[in-house]
């Protein structure tokens, strides 16, 4: 089995914004210049999140710190945990807003034919 190469950020980055583009591809001219910095966005951040969940599945969500070495040390979030519940929230928004963008299909009724036939009397 050949190797993958490993894609640089930028790269990666760049795939998510294809990705996305081709989900809201259909979307109307007045809302395309606000979906493309919302795309930019959610790509920098899906990509960020992706390297941060790396980083806390291989360290954790805490640490051991202390002010001091006069002091003991205790557990605290690390800083990546914060950033990326923080980064989440955003990203959640922006995909939230783009979802909102997408023109709703009208759901289709059921004729049985009863409002025909009630039309016709």
């Amino acid at each position: 089995m050949a190797k993958k190469k490993k894609l640089t950020k930028d790269e990666r980055i760049k795939k998510e914004e294809r990705r996305l583009k081709r989900i809201y591809k259909n979307i109307d001219k007045d809302n395309k210049a606000i979906i493309d910095g919302l795309i930019q966005r959610a790509a920098y951040m899906r990509v960020t999140l992706e390297d941060w969940e790396n980083d806390i599945d291989e360290n954790g969500y805490v640490e051991m710190f202390t002010q001091s070495e006069k002091t003991d040390p205790y557990e605290r979030e690390r800083p990546v945990a914060r950033l990326y519940n923080t980064m989440n929230k955003n990203y959640q928004s922006i995909i939230k807003q783009l979802s909102d963008l997408i023109p709703k299909q009208e759901a289709k009724k059921d004729d049985d034919g009863f409002d025909a036939f009630v039309a016709t009397r």
